[in-house]
């Protein structure tokens, strides 16, 4: 490593295990994507889609956060749906939002599932990994990443959503053991494809669960925990810190504590000290600035990324966003939110050191 170089993936394993650190490691959930005119050029000349089945492409928009804003980790571009088609779901990205052909509706559907070899029939995301890590270096982590296993039901329940999972919801009340048996199959996927992303280099992992929000805590408990847990455990690679990110989190922060993950990230309407409180050191916390807040000017997001880091002391405590980073965020914004971040720590220990 060059003398003086700053070794992130260092700094963002060590937060995710709860161990000192000189400072928070910052990065934004959608970090590669609309916001940034460098990925509009690529968006251009090839669909969604083509961009993620294209390992090239692939890193290199997955990298241009890296370079734009100086984040202190690299999540692969790709789409939580990737593992529905290789299950056997045709899928579409419209600029209208996704699609996914023959919808899971019963229990002959499920079982017409596919298993799949992620080392052949994605073999575009790991490459993707290999490229990135190739280019950014062995000491910038790089996070994979799938879809929780009810998040990624609902999408293949639905079809589409619209905001809407209604018929999800109905089919897990009124077919209970079909979800569950649905949810097992993609547990059991979804284990082996973000195993081929660690083997392709990926330093940290992480579990959208979108979706969690429309679960009461008991249906989480009995349905959502225990597929989440089936992931994690089934990925071994504890040297791989694991990410579990659930909208909805704070009715299920007990819940998530329990499914195997080192870091759980919660959205912006779940308070940092309450979930230090309740969860003491058993998990570190990743969050959880409102994405909203990267629209306003920059002296209240330098704030709002201060006053997220005093909540945690910055102990076990990666910023990001309580969501994906707003389309319309000023490239600018999204700059000082990371700047406000790296530096907090460091400015509040000269801060206490002026008071002494």
């Amino acid at each position: 490593m060059p003398q003086g170089r700053e070794n992130k993936k260092e700094l963002f394993v060590r937060a995710c295990r709860f161990e000192p650190v000189e400072r928070v490691p910052v990065w934004m959930m959608r970090q590669a994507g609309r916001f940034l005119p460098e990925y509009q050029a690529v968006r251009a000349r090839h669909t969604f889609l083509e961009i993620c089945k294209t390992p090239e492409l692939a890193a290199e928009v997955s990298l241009q956060p890296f370079r734009a804003l100086g984040v202190d980790a690299v999540i692969v571009f790709s789409d939580i749906l990737i593992v529905a088609e290789a299950m056997g779901l045709p899928l579409d990205v419209p600029d209208a939002g996704p699609v996914l052909s023959n919808p899971v509706r019963d229990v002959a559907s499920i079982r017409r599932l596919r298993d799949f070899d992620p080392g052949r029939e994605t073999k575009f995301v790991g490459d993707a990994i290999r490229a990135i890590c190739k280019e950014a270096g062995p000491d910038v982590p790089v996070i994979g990443f799938a879809a929780a296993p009810w998040t990624l039901a609902c999408y293949m329940i639905e079809g589409r959503t619209r905001g809407d999972v209604s018929r999800a919801k109905q089919m897990l009340r009124e077919e209970p053991q079909a979800v569950r048996e649905l949810l097992e199959r993609i547990a059991r996927t979804t284990a082996e494809y973000l195993k081929s992303q660690i083997a392709a280099g990926a330093a940290v992992v992480q579990l959208f669960d979108t979706w969690a929000i429309e679960l009461t805590p008991d249906e989480y408990e009995a349905f959502e925990l225990p597929a989440t847990q089936m992931v994690l455990q089934a990925l071994g690679a504890p040297e791989v810190p694991k990410i579990l990110f659930a909208k909805g989190s704070a009715k299920h922060l007990e819940n998530m504590a329990q499914s195997g993950a080192q870091v759980l990230s919660v959205d912006a309407n779940t308070d940092l000290a309450e979930a230090r409180r309740l969860l003491g050191n058993r998990v570190a916390l990743q969050g959880n600035v409102d994405p909203t807040t990267l629209l306003g000017d920059e002296a209240t997001i330098r704030r709002a990324a201060r006053e997220a880091i005093e909540k945690t002391g910055g102990l076990g405590h990666i910023l990001n966003l309580g969501h994906g980073i707003l389309p319309n965020t000023p490239v600018a914004n999204a700059r000082a939110f990371v700047e406000a971040g790296q530096t907090a720590m460091v400015a509040a220990r000269a801060q206490a050191g002026r008071e002494d």
